[in-house]
């Protein structure tokens, strides 16, 4: 899913060079426990939405999860190849 790395590239550009008005970087002014929050706010409702079986619903709200992980990981210094190595380390 090349949409991810090119996000995550995105996100790590407004990282190291800010752009007046984005959304990204008024979540990394705000700091880890915000990211955060909004991680665990989109978690909610994209089981709220699979709930209620509302599909295009659930794929938005799975696009949120994403993006706002991508934001933390950024936040973090975590890189998509951390978590790759991660999953793999995982299958048996």
């Amino acid at each position: 899913m090349d949409i991810l790395g090119e996000l995550y590239s995105v996100v790590l550009d407004r990282k190291a060079n800010p752009v007046e008005g984005s959304y990204t970087n008024y979540l990394l002014s705000k700091g880890t426990e915000k990211i955060a929050k909004k991680v665990g706010e989109e978690a909610v409702e994209t089981a709220i939405a699979a709930a209620k079986a509302d599909k295009q619903e659930i794929i938005g709200e799975i696009a949120d999860v994403i993006y706002h992980i991508l934001v933390l990981m950024a936040d973090q210094d975590i890189t998509p190849e951390d978590v790759e190595k991660e999953l793999k380390s995982r299958r048996g």
